[in-house]
């Protein structure tokens, strides 16, 4: 499902953005010779992917952009909700947001952008911050905007098993260096190097077999461990886990949704003036299943495309990337089941968000069929919160878990990460995107 000319652009112009960010100030790991220092991880068939501190890449380039923003004339409203877009005449014309005070305002603007991330704080275990609630789809779905490809959520396959939320991450790269993938016995099972699809299907399936709860990642092999992975062994010395010598218990958690709201290569939605880019949007460059470390790179790539064509007037979207099959006309439209608006009933948001993790991990997780999925249909459409930013945020869940189901009850077969085990096989009649709207 990738779409080709989505992906011709990532690849075509990916390295000047990185060379972007080391002009900003970002420091990426290099060898003795001073060229970038590569990995390979999952999927991927010759190491290319830049990293810094071994594993904290995204945290470096966050580092170098919030710094660069810091040195503009740009008004920052720091941990204010976006609640809903303003629409007007058919145009996107800002978005009420919810203060740090608890007051509503209207943020006005003539062209809006979207950037909110994705969902998985849908699922009960996530590698994903709490802030990770579909706001920005779930606010494009109330205005009637095209999502797709939302049944297409992936899970990591090595998030380390242990209470803490976000679940800690240990990279792929750690498999491309040689860590190995154990079950309970301590026999492999899985090509590590394998696309993260087909690793979490054949943990989840071995977990299943042998009625455990995690399995292990064997990285006693890896020298120079700190060195290279500082980050991930600072997680592990937390929980009291030494790499050298613990195999590391590991679990599938959620980690990316590769869907999210119709745009053409330049950003471009179908209502005007509004904008995606990253994980809220889908340019159709990820398809059915994301390659490794192609998240941090999609952002780097697409979000300078939106500022270029904002600047140079444009005002209608291409029939390019995703936004080609919706105005094509290709793609069956499915209407959204989530809420018009961000309202809410009574109860604990916190405890509505429990429940709708929990049902939402057991009925449309890594492994999903009819029957389940229409039984967590059934608990998400009894969720409801109150006027609360954590009560937005458990509406706005319920209005992606909607979508998600929607399309995923709609696809009656097994393609990337959305698997049926009642539709095991991949079907060419489905060799397409749903959308919800």
């Amino acid at each position: 499902l990738c779409d080709v000319d989505a992906v011709r652009v990532l690849v075509d112009e990916g390295p000047a953005r990185v060379n972007e960010l080391i002009a900003l100030g970002a420091v990426f790991d290099r060898d003795h010779a001073g060229s970038l220092l590569l990995a390979r991880e999952g999927g991927h068939s010759m190491p290319r992917v830049v990293h810094a501190g071994g594993a904290a890449t995204g945290a470096e380039i966050e580092r170098a952009l919030v710094a660069a923003v810091r040195e503009t004339a740009a008004a920052l409203l720091e941990e204010w909700l976006a609640v809903d877009l303003i629409v007007e005449g058919g145009r996107c014309r800002g978005v009420v947001a919810l203060a740090t005070d608890g007051e509503r305002h209207e943020v006005r603007a003539t062209h809006t952008l979207l950037a909110t991330g994705g969902a998985g704080q849908l699922f009960a275990v996530t590698t994903n911050p709490a802030q990770a609630t579909g706001d920005g789809i779930a606010m494009a779905l109330r205005a009637g905007v095209a999502v797709a490809d939302v049944e297409f959520m992936q899970f990591h396959p090595t998030a380390l098993h242990h209470p803490a939320m976000p679940r800690p991450l240990l990279s792929e790269a750690l498999r491309g260096h040689g860590a190995l993938l154990r079950d309970s016995n301590g026999e492999r099972f899985v090509d590590e190097l394998a696309p993260r699809d087909v690793v979490a299907r054949a943990m989840t399936a071995r977990m299943l077999q042998q009625g455990v709860e995690h399995l292990w990642l064997d990285a006693t092999g890896l020298e120079q461990f700190a060195q290279r992975f500082p980050t991930i062994a600072a997680s592990l010395a937390e929980v009291g886990l030494d790499p050298a010598t613990d195999w590391l218990p590991i679990a599938p958690a959620a980690h990316y949704l590769s869907g999210g709201i119709v745009t053409d290569l330049d950003g471009c939605t179908a209502l005007a003036n509004l904008w995606a880019c990253g994980e809220t949007a889908c340019t159709g460059v990820h398809g059915a299943n994301r390659l490794a470390s192609n998240s941090l790179l999609e952002g780097m790539v697409f979000a300078p495309r939106v500022v270029e064509a904002i600047a140079a007037g444009k005002s209608a979207c291409d029939a390019t990337g995703a936004m080609r099959d919706v105005l094509s006309g290709s793609a069956p439209i499915f209407p959204s089941q989530g809420r018009t608006d961000p309202r809410g009933t009574v109860g604990d948001p916190v405890k509505l968000r429990d429940e709708l993790q929990r049902a939402m991990t057991v009925g449309a997780g890594v492994l999903r069929d009819a029957g389940s999925l229409a039984a967590t249909a059934a608990v998400v459409a009894a969720v409801g919160g109150a006027t609360s930013a954590d009560a937005l945020e458990l509406s706005n869940l319920v209005t992606v878990a909607g979508a998600l189901l929607t399309n995923a009850s709609a696809r009656e077969e097994s393609r990337g990460a959305h698997t049926r085990t009642d539709f095991p096989d991949t079907s060419d009649a489905f060799r397409r995107r749903l959308v919800v709207q």
